[in-house]
């Protein structure tokens, strides 16, 4: 599966940027698409609207979580395996589009107060890069991912 296409259509179907990231992940988590939806709901925006961390950051690092974690907390080694992995993560992100932080992402995007999410308008689509850094989250989770396959196998 082309996970960068399919994260991009989850977005346009209206799923937040977060959503539409771990969501397009699902044939590699075995995650049922509702509960993806619901565990990675309230990071959309960079979290709730608060534009920190990227939604679509935070998406692709919930997958490589689900797919890459560790769950043994007396194992400091997986621990570490996987924090190398989330800040080369980051890192790569940082060097295609400068920062991970959602409101220098969308520096030109005027906000609308409240809480409130704003409708999902072809103006919506037009005037902020979240399409194309939704693709570009789930490429480098790809990226990433097959690194990792690569430097396991025997």
């Amino acid at each position: 599966m082309d996970h960068a296409e399919e994260a991009r259509r989850l977005f346009l179907e209206g799923y937040n940027c977060a959503q539409a990231v771990f969501c397009a992940f699902c044939d590699e988590t075995g995650l049922p698409r509702e509960q993806a939806a619901r565990l990675s709901s309230a990071f959309g925006g960079g979290m709730g609207r608060l534009r920190e961390i990227c939604g679509a950051v935070s998406g692709a690092l919930m997958a490589l979580g689900t797919l890459r974690g560790y769950s043994d907390p007396t194992d400091p080694a997986q621990k570490k395996a996987l924090y190398a992995r989330v800040q080369e993560y980051a890192r790569r992100f940082r060097e295609k589009n400068g920062t991970i932080i959602c409101r220098e992402l969308l520096k030109d995007v005027p906000v609308t107060p409240g809480g409130e999410p704003e409708a999902r308008t072809p103006e919506f689509y037009a005037r902020r890069p979240c399409l194309r850094l939704i693709g570009e989250a789930a490429a480098l989770l790809d990226e990433l991912l097959n690194e990792t396959d690569e430097e396991a196998a025997p």
